[in-house]
């Protein structure tokens, strides 16, 4: 019976009524907070980000919360990344298992810029004021083992943009689901709805203006307070489903491969790729490609490693992460990420 509803939910998560095929709208640029959807952690990003079945570290509660249930210790991530358009972007995340009762979780995402000048069409070389944009994520993510194989988790989260004067706010949430087989060597199928929530609208004093009652009358009262009222805009929702095996898998070896397929309401269908080769889980090298099938793509092209310790002192272990990004004509990622379990 588990098992029959485990399959059920993973279907339910995989399939969308407005499915649509590469001759409709993509919606590119349509959305509120697409920073929602840089993908995070170098070992994900390594792979593809074929990763939604994995969730193998406290990335997680960013990739499908449901593998949070799975992690045994206490794991910290943290992630720094110079992102495109000369912007950063950082992510970190915190996991606390908590036996029979399940797994809790912590996460906050930001992506923000330097100040920039303020220009108008009578100043071109600026006002003298500088402004900034930036956005936020905060989440707090609760998974659980219904069974031996099949886990289940959600992540509440709190989303705030913001430029110059003007901010936006929304409440989203994400359902992920995770099941183990015993089909080639323990394969694993996964599936997430992520960024489930409310539109964003941005307010803010510099939408308040003054007008005239009637400008063809003079005299009439040109101070009349007045807010622009602007559109609201959706969350960048995304149904991932994927599944990963190990077809080598011993003491000295592992050989992991994964598939992923997107479903974004931002863009087309597409699917990642990725592969792990580990040794002795010591040394770790990654590869993968992303957005196959999509013909409007920047790069593709992912790679990278990884090291991890030995147990330190009273049992802690630190994890290295490095991947590469190829982003097309934009510049290229270089991912740095550090987890501790403790």
């Amino acid at each position: 019976m588990k098992t029959r509803v485990a399959f059920v939910l993973i279907a339910i998560a995989s399939f969308s009524p407005a499915a649509y095929s590469q001759g409709s709208v993509a919606k590119t640029g349509t959305v509120a907070a697409p920073f929602l959807e840089i993908p995070v952690g170098a070992p994900a990003i390594a792979m593809g980000g074929a990763f939604v079945s994995l969730s193998t570290d406290a990335t997680a509660l960013y990739w499908n919360p449901a593998g949070a249930a799975n992690l045994q210790t206490n794991e910290v991530v943290a992630q720094h990344t110079s992102w495109i358009a000369q912007t950063k972007f950082n992510f970190a995340a915190l996991v606390l298992p908590l036996g029979s009762f399940g797994t809790l979780g912590l996460s906050f995402t930001s992506l923000s810029m330097e100040d920039m000048k303020v220009r108008t069409v009578e100043l071109p070389e600026g006002t003298g004021e500088y402004f900034s944009a930036g956005d936020i994520a905060v989440g707090v993510s609760y998974a659980r083992q219904i069974s031996e194989r099949f886990s289940i988790g959600f992540t509440g989260k709190y989303i705030q943009e913001t430029i110059w004067h003007e901010s936006a706010n929304a409440l989203a949430l994400d359902i992920g689901t995770s099941f183990r087989t015993d089909l080639l060597g323990g394969m694993t199928i996964g599936a997430a709805l992520l960024n489930f929530g409310t539109t964003m609208q941005m307010s803010g004093r510099d939408t308040r203006q003054f007008i005239r009652v009637d400008p063809t009358k003079e005299g009439s009262n040109d101070q009349i307070p007045t807010n622009i009222e602007l559109n609201s805009w959706d969350l960048p929702l995304l149904i991932q489903f994927g599944i990963s095996t190990s077809p080598v898998n011993n003491d000295t070896y592992r050989w992991t491969i994964a598939v992923d397929a997107l479903h974004p309401s931002d863009d087309y269908e597409s699917v990642n790729v990725g592969t792990e080769f580990a040794y002795q889980n010591f040394l770790f090298v990654r590869g993968g490609y992303s957005s196959l099938f999509l013909d409007t793509s920047e790069g593709g092209l992912s790679l990278g490693i990884g090291l991890s310790s030995r147990p330190l002192f009273e049992g802690v272990t630190v994890r290295f992460d490095y991947a590469y990004r190829d982003m097309g004509r934009l510049d290229n990622i270089q991912v740095l990420s550090l987890g501790v379990l403790f």
